[in-house]
């Protein structure tokens, strides 16, 4: 592994001088500030805010007849969307490990975890099953403001693209919460950012927050865990920053225990589902997991 760090910093010397941008640079300031200061969850993007998702705005099984068709007509676009961002090598699948352990389980329904750090990390996730995938579509969960406040052409994908979205109004989440029942016992998949915020290009695995864990033990339904590992590519973004090649690594299902209660199953597949991703990214970067301790 430590040939591997000596190859990634001759690739970096080797990569053409641009200015980086600087509102990307701040982005990664804070998140070296808010590791120090173990802000795990806290957003480092300037997110759209959010306005309260009620109950008549969201139709999380898509029951309604326009609900189908914007659904529909909303992953035509996100597929060409994804086959774009490959061609123009905007991202950048390098490799999937572990596919076996996605195609043994692929009409289980689980709830995939995965490392947030990209806009576009879900498309990775999907890329990497897209041939298996049951009914062809992977449910994903996303924030309340993404789906009532984003602007523009990721607004609708965010709107219409198999999304979950979270919300304030307890009403609304007891219909997410139905929605969750009803895939899971159906056999789909349902993707969760259990690290909750996306930190740009964060390579380490961070504290997890229990939603995705209490979802899945409520329901009786394992956890699928992905981690995505990186590495600069030989392409400099329009960013000033190397762009990224993605290795999916796709885990073994994580079960909960028979004879644990809810909370405890919860926290019990939480800590599985840490360690799991720790030991691929110390084995991947060849370094021990160690984060910023604050001065």
């Amino acid at each position: 592994m430590a040939e591997n760090q000596s190859n990634q910093s001759e690739k970096e010397a080797s990569l053409p001088a641009v200015a980086k941008d600087p509102g990307r640079v701040a982005i990664v300031e804070k998140i070296a500030l808010f590791e120090k200061e173990g802000r795990w969850q806290e957003d480092v993007e300037d997110d759209p805010p959010t306005i309260p998702l009620t109950p008549d705005k969201v139709d999380y099984l898509n029951k309604k007849l326009s609900s189908k068709f914007w659904m529909k007509f909303a992953n035509i676009l996100a597929r060409r969307l994804i086959n774009r961002l490959i061609k123009t090598r905007q991202l950048i699948i390098k490799e999937v490990r572990g596919l076996e352990n996605y195609i043994a389980n692929k009409r289980t329904g689980a709830v995939i975890t995965c490392n947030h750090f990209n806009a576009f990390d879900n498309f990775a996730v999907y890329k990497a099953i897209e041939k298996h995938v049951y009914h062809k579509e992977l449910v994903k969960v996303c924030r309340e403001g993404n789906y009532t406040n984003f602007p523009g052409f990721y607004g609708f994908l965010f709107r219409h693209c198999n999304t979950m979205p979270l919300s304030s109004n307890v009403s609304t989440m007891k219909n997410f919460m139905d929605a969750a029942k009803y895939y899971l016992s159906h056999g789909r998949q349902i993707l969760i950012y259990a690290e909750q915020a996306m930190w740009w290009n964060y390579r380490k695995p961070r504290p997890l927050t229990n939603g995705a864990f209490k979802i899945a033990a409520e329901n009786n339904a394992p956890i699928m865990p992905f981690f995505i590992t990186m590495s600069d590519s030989d392409l400099i973004g329009g960013d000033g920053f190397p762009v990224q090649e993605y290795t999916v690594h796709i885990l073994p299902l994580i079960y909960p225990k028979k004879d644990l209660s809810v909370r405890k199953n919860a926290e019990y597949m939480k800590n599985e589902n840490f360690q799991a991703w720790k030991k691929v990214y110390e084995e991947t970067y060849g370094i021990p997991l160690e984060y910023a301790a604050a001065n």
